[in-house]
């Protein structure tokens, strides 16, 4: 017999299928489960996961790719508290992300009892509205919000916790609808009058583009600011994919972490670096404008967080596309000078020097830069790489290429480890019929990688590359450049041929470039998983760091 009378949990679900919510990742619980039996038969798709944490991850992943806030659901106590990083990741990196907690009845808050904490304490500092539910009839009200909360910029984390005599408790009040959502406009006129100026009046500008700027909408404008005006450009981690193939030329690679890359060069020697959606955490300004003497401006949805590093001449606040066109349109005819366009060229050779590896022997193990040229010949611009934290991390940020916005994935705000997988399975989900590559090392896999029977059982098509050396060896070469030798960073072996088949995966082990090439191939031809471990040679993974600053080390 149906309900007559509907329940907190019923108002949750009526809640997420009001806000086409796709999927909702998560673990029951006693505290939540009436929200997993309101699931059963209606509303968004459930993907049980083995792990919270991975669960978040994977709601991050549908942030950050659609736009739209990922669900993650988890009971209380433990439950709860295990989303815990990946929701300070998401508000880091700003990605949307709606998360629900169980908690224990109302009446049991105040006593020491089985799960009792003070959920919305815990996560207030971690994410942009944390909030408690004490009234079943307000359920409704304070999901909309949270919701629109995530997706406002700077996108991050909502968390919500409900007691569970809220979950079981009779609601009367319908499920609020997603309002129209507020329309940015372009910055002001003036603004834009005075940086197109500003533009043609320098002798080397230059586009450092970020986080905000690397969706779709903004990735148009700017290819079109580009197409149009022949600015160079250089990304952040997170704005990987934002240059097209067709602008290739004009792209001279990504900054992070040390400043040591042609794109460091071209920020030093620019008279004008414009910085368009860049967010201080994908890589401080004290990094690449250490000597204070940049000239920046800012185009960005929120004002710049500003210090002794990035004081910006002018804001231009409004929504980033909008603002571009009209910068575009108001430019009109524009070219570098000479002398300009012979100095990009040089930083085009050093882009292309960087990336040349010729292996003397056959070793049994590869070199970084031989991975990343085998996986380049494989992936086709629609695929989606995802690329855990590591060296691996730092050598796919440098040198591979992606030419699609958010194709290309990185942690690189918490640099948190374990999430190539968890995004991988996020990716699939949400870009059916397109093949998935993850890249993590031996050690961040091992953080995850439960959550390969998650992938097995959805019959995903994920390739998952480890690199596999037996340290935790972004930490080690760093210590080694510090202290002249490394601790804490060994552990044991692990056969992932025989743990990716015990999952139900398919496992295969390389020792040349040529059987990984092979071995990529079978993975993009196999429905389901596959998972490659490829012993790998760092032993250049000291050079990642040379002519850095003091004070760079993570």
């Amino acid at each position: 017999m149906s309900k007559m009378i509907k329940q907190g949990s019923d108002q949750i679900v009526d809640s997420l299928k009001n806000h086409a919510v796709p999927y909702i990742f998560g673990i029951p619980g006693a505290k939540i489960d009436g929200v997993f039996n309101a699931l059963k038969d209606d509303g968004p798709e459930l993907i049980v996961t083995r792990h919270e944490q991975n669960a978040a991850f994977m709601a991050q992943a549908v942030g950050r790719i659609t736009g739209e806030p990922g669900l993650v659901i988890a009971t209380s106590g433990p439950g709860a508290s295990n989303l815990a990083t990946g929701l300070v990741t998401a508000t880091a990196e700003g990605d949307p992300v709606l998360a629900i907690g169980g908690q224990v009845k109302r009446g049991d808050l105040s006593k020491l009892t089985h799960q009792s904490m003070n959920n919305a304490a815990l996560f207030a500092p971690i994410t942009k509205y944390s909030v408690e539910v004490q009234d079943p009839e307000n359920l409704s009200e304070i999901f909309a919000n949270a919701y629109r909360i995530a997706k406002a910029s700077k996108k991050g984390a909502s968390f919500i916790s409900i007691p569970q005599d809220v979950v079981d408790a009779p609601v009367t009040s319908a499920a609020i609808k997603p309002l129209s959502e507020p329309k940015l406009g372009s910055a002001s006129v003036e603004t834009i009058q005075e940086l197109a100026e500003k533009i043609k009046e320098a002798k080397l500008p230059v586009l450092l583009v970020g986080m905000r700027a690397s969706s779709v909408n903004e990735s148009v404008a700017i290819r079109e600011l580009v197409s149009q005006t022949q600015l160079p450009v250089v990304e952040t981690f997170q704005a990987a994919g934002v240059i097209s193939r067709k602008l290739e030329d004009h792209f001279f690679g990504r900054v992070g972490l040390f400043r040591n890359q042609p794109g460091d060069m071209l920020l030093k020697r620019s008279d004008l670096v414009i910085a368009v959606g860049y967010d201080p955490i994908e890589y401080e300004a004290r990094n690449w404008n250490k000597e204070k003497d940049a000239h920046i401006v800012v185009i960005d949805e929120i004002p710049a967080e500003i210090d002794q590093y990035l004081q910006p001449e002018s804001e231009l606040i409004g929504n980033i596309a909008a603002t571009l066109h009209s910068l575009t349109a108001e430019i009109g005819t524009y070219q570098l000078a000479e002398d300009s366009l012979a100095y990009l060229a040089t930083l085009q050779e050093k882009l292309t020097e960087r990336d040349f590896f010729e292996p003397k022997e056959e070793t049994g193990e590869l070199h970084p830069l031989e991975v990343i040229r085998t996986l380049q010949e494989k992936v086709t611009d629609e695929m989606t790489v995802t690329v855990d934290v590591g060296s691996h991390y730092i050598w796919m940020a440098r040198h591979f290429r992606s030419y699609e916005p958010r194709h290309l994935l990185f942690s690189n705000g918490m640099q948190t480890l374990g999430v190539a997988l968890p995004w991988a399975i996020a990716a699939a989900l949400v870009r059916p019929n397109t093949q998935i590559i993850s890249v993590s090392g031996d050690g961040g896999f091992l953080f995850s990688a439960q959550d390969l029977e998650t992938a097995v059982r959805k019959n995903l098509n994920i390739v998952h590359l480890i690199w596999n050396d037996g340290h935790y060896n972004m930490v080690e070469f760093q210590e080694k450049m510090k202290y002249n030798q490394s601790s804490g960073v060994d552990f044991g072996p692990v056969d992932f041929v025989k743990y990716a088949e015990a999952f139900g995966a398919k496992g295969i082990r390389v020792t040349s470039a040529a059987e990984l090439s092979k071995a990529i191939q079978e993975g993009i031809e196999t429905q389901g998983p596959v998972i490659i471990d490829i012993p790998i040679d760092y032993r250049d993974n000291e050079k990642l760091g040379e002519t850095i600053l003091p004070d760079q080390f993570y």
